[in-house]
């Protein structure tokens, strides 16, 4: 997956980094015994996937068609190879 940039974006860096700070805030009270905290915490993952999506949607994802780019591009090279051999 690395090869086809997968999550190499403002929006997916953006999403996971406030679902994993809702995570840490989560375990943390989970630790401390302390509901509410914990479904606060599970609040801000959630939030991180729907402000990831937003901005998805904004144009700061990745394109739809980057996948079949990468897919061909990668059947060129793997014919050019095999033509050497």
């Amino acid at each position: 997956m690395a090869g086809s940039s997968h999550g190499h974006t403002p929006a997916a860096w953006t999403g996971v980094t406030i679902a994993f700070i809702g995570f840490c805030v989560s375990g943390a009270f989970m630790v401390m015994a302390q509901p509410v905290g914990f479904w606060a915490g599970m609040a801000i993952v959630v939030v991180g996937g729907i402000v990831g999506w937003i901005m998805s949607a904004m144009g700061m994802g990745q394109p739809k068609d980057a996948h079949e780019t990468f897919q061909d591009a990668l059947e060129q090279s793997q014919a050019a190879v095999s033509a050497k051999s």
